[in-house]
């Protein structure tokens, strides 16, 4: 058996990789959890008391995986934009 080593950055860019090639292969262009920045941009927002009050109301799905991580769900978020649009004449 052969042991290999990599460098931290090196191991960091690998798993990276090969994340990337599983989504390619799976059909997968979009995380299903993004980071409350993330959401930000896609919703336009700057405050992260509108996001507060969003998740207060139930308008876009969570999870909290941990105390201070809250992650928000993409389906959820381009419903909310969705729900909101106004149709063309």
């Amino acid at each position: 058996m052969e042991v290999i080593c990599l460098q931290e950055e090196a191991f960091y860019q690998l798993v990276e990789q090969v994340v990337d090639r599983l989504k390619e292969k799976q059909n997968i262009t979009q995380d299903k959890w993004i980071s409350p920045e993330r959401t930000m941009e896609i919703l336009n927002i700057k405050s992260k008391t509108t996001l507060q009050k969003l998740r207060d109301k139930g308008s876009v799905a969570f999870t909290q995986p941990q105390k201070k991580i809250i992650l928000y769900d993409y389906d959820s978020i381009i419903k909310y934009l969705n729900k909101h649009s106004k149709k063309l004449f």
